[in-house]
């Protein structure tokens, strides 16, 4: 469909978008539904998503836990803040890598674009600094195969 586009905005911030052709309910739904979270947020080839905690409300649990099956593991923990059906996604996160990481404010919006939608990711971080570590790890590439997923997926389930 779409390549992501990440780019870095004054000191704090990250901006991911992406166009989907799927609905805005579509692509919405796969960000908060374990069992479809646990189809496409993986990241690079080989990783898998054993532990997927979705409790789509304000204070709602997140916890999502990845192994590539060769012993390596990371996991995420974070709260929902604000859901509006179909269009917006607020919550908080952190990487536990293994020590957790500061807290990431993440804005999600789901927009109608022609057949499609084009999602909005929106990070707000502590500093420049953790900004930096975070981009350091090698995110884009794992964000960009968990997007592609996500769009083959979402364009079979619309069929």
């Amino acid at each position: 469909m779409s390549k992501m586009t990440l780019t870095t905005e004054e000191d704090r911030y990250v901006l991911v978008t992406r166009r989907f052709a799927a609905s805005p309910e579509a692509i919405y739904r796969a960000h908060i539904e374990p069992a479809l979270l646990q189809k496409w947020l993986l990241g690079p080839e080989g990783w898998t998503m054993p532990i997927c905690v979705s409790d789509p409300r304000p204070g709602g649990q997140i916890r999502y836990e990845w192994s590539d099956g060769n012993g390596h593991r990371f996991h995420l923990t974070g709260e929902y803040i604000e859901l509006t059906p179909f269009s917006r996604i607020v919550h908080v996160e952190r990487m536990h890598l293994p020590d957790p990481t500061p807290e990431n404010h993440v804005e999600t919006t789901f927009t109608p674009d022609g057949s499609g939608t084009l999602m909005t990711l929106r990070m707000t971080l502590p500093d420049a600094s953790v900004r930096a570590t975070m981009l350091a790890t090698g995110m884009e590439h794992g964000m960009e195969a968990s997007y592609a997923r996500l769009d083959c997926i979402a364009q079979s389930a619309t069929a």
